[in-house]
C-alpha cells in the first residue's frame, strides 16, 4: 500500500509542469506563500471541533457498554490512532481502542465494537454527501465518472455486489466455525457485538445524531476554508465545494496511509476536468491542502501520544 501511494504521488507530480527554470517544489512553495494563512487557521480550528466531537460521540457510544470513560481519554486515543492510520491504513482503528484500554481498562473488543459502528454511520453520511453532490453537480461530476478507468460503461463479468455477498457468507461461515471451537473467541464476539448494538442503548440518540451531522458539516467548511484560502481557487463557488469535498471523501477511504496517492490524484482530475483549472496549478493546490491536513494530524498525534504517555507513568497505582 506503501509502494502504491508512492507511485500514485510520483504519477500525481509528473504532471505539474513548471516554466522554463523553475522546478516542482519551488512552484509549490510559492503557490503556498499566495495562501491566505487566517483560512488555513480557520481550517485548522475546524479540525480540531470536528475531532472533538467526534472524541464525545465514541465517548457516547461507549457509556452504555458499561465502560464509561472521560472524554479527555477518548480524545487523545482518537488522536494517536488518526497518527497511526498515517503509517498503516486502519490500524489507527485498533490502535485508538488499545490506548483506551491502556488510559480507562475500556476492553479492547468492545470499544473496537463502537468504533466499527462509528465507520458504518461515517459511511451513511459519505453516501448522503455523495447523494446530495450528485443531485447539485450531476452533468459535471457524470462527466468526471466517465473519464475514470472503473466508468460504468465497462461491464464486468460478475457483478461487484454478488462478489461482496459471497465473501461475506465465506467470512461468516469461517466465524461461526471459530467461536463454536474458541471459548475466548466467544468472550471476545460478545464484548465485540456488545460495543456494536450500544447506539441502541444511548442516553440521547438525537444528540448522537446531531454530532453525526455536525463532524461532516465541519469537514465541509474545512474544505471551504482551504478552497478560498487560495486564488486560484477562491471563485469556484459552494457548488464546487460540495463537488470537490465528495471526491476528496471518496478518496481519502481508499485503503492507501492517509490518503496518499489517490487524494493527489483524484482531486486534481476533478479540478481540471470540471472547473478548467491549470494541472499545475490543481496539482499544487491538492498537494499543500493534504499536507497541511496531514501535518495536523502528525502535531496533534504526537502532543497525543506524549500526553498518554506522562498519564501513564505518573499513574498512581491502585491499591
Amino acid at each position: 500500500m506503501i509502494g502504491l501511494s508512492a507511485g500514485l504521488l510520483w504519477l500525481s507530480l509528473r504532471g505539474l509542469h513548471v516554466g522554463e527554470g523553475e522546478n516542482r517544489s519551488t512552484f509549490i512553495w510559492r503557490a503556498w506563500q499566495r495562501s491566505d494563512k487566517l483560512f488555513l487557521m480557520l481550517m485548522a480550528a475546524a479540525a480540531m471541533l470536528s475531532h472533538l466531537l467526534r472524541a464525545e460521540r465514541w465517548r457516547m457510544l461507549i457509556e452504555p457498554t458499561g465502560q464509561p470513560v472521560k472524554l479527555s481519554s477518548s480524545f487523545l486515543s482518537l488522536m494517536i490512532g488518526y497518527l497511526v492510520n498515517l503509517a498503516v491504513p486502519r490500524g489507527g482503528e485498533v490502535s485508538r481502542c488499545y490506548n483506551l484500554y491502556k488510559l480507562e481498562g475500556t476492553p479492547v473488543e468492545r470499544s473496537f465494537g463502537t468504533v466499527v459502528l462509528e465507520r458504518l454511520v461515517d459511511v451513511v453520511c459519505l453516501l448522503l454527501l455523495i447523494a446530495i453532490s450528485f443531485f447539485v453537480e450531476w452533468k459535471k461530476l457524470k462527466a468526471f465518472i466517465d473519464t475514470l478507468p472503473f466508468s460504468a460503461s465497462r461491464s464486468f463479468a460478475v457483478p461487484p455486489w454478488l462478489l461482496l455477498v459471497a465473501a461475506a457468507a465465506v467470512a461468516g461461515a469461517a466465524a461461526l466455525y471459530l467461536l463454536r471451537n474458541n471459548p475466548r473467541l466467544i468472550k471476545i464476539w460478545s464484548g465485540f457485538k456488545d460495543g456494536l448494538l450500544s447506539v441502541f442503548k444511548l442516553k440521547s440518540k438525537g444528540l448522537f445524531v446531531v454530532y453525526s451531522v455536525a463532524i461532516w458539516v465541519l469537514y465541509f467548511v474545512m474544505s471551504y476554508f482551504v478552497i478560498i484560502a487560495f486564488p486560484e481557487t477562491a471563485s469556484l463557488g459552494m457548488s464546487a465545494v460540495l463537488t470537490l469535498f465528495a471526491i476528496g471523501s471518496i478518496a481519502m477511504a481508499a485503503p492507501l496511509p492517509g490518503g496518499a496517492g489517490s487524494y493527489h490524484t483524484l482531486v486534481p482530475l476533478g479540478l481540471v476536468s470540471l472547473y478548467q483549472m491549470k494541472q499545475a496549478d490543481a496539482i499544487a493546490f491538492v498537494f499543500i491542502f493534504h499536507a497541511w491536513q496531514t501535518l495536523l494530524m502528525i502535531v496533534a498525534g504526537v502532543v497525543s501520544l506524549l500526553i498518554s504517555y506522562v498519564l501513564l507513568k505518573w499513574r498512581v497505582p491502585k491499591r
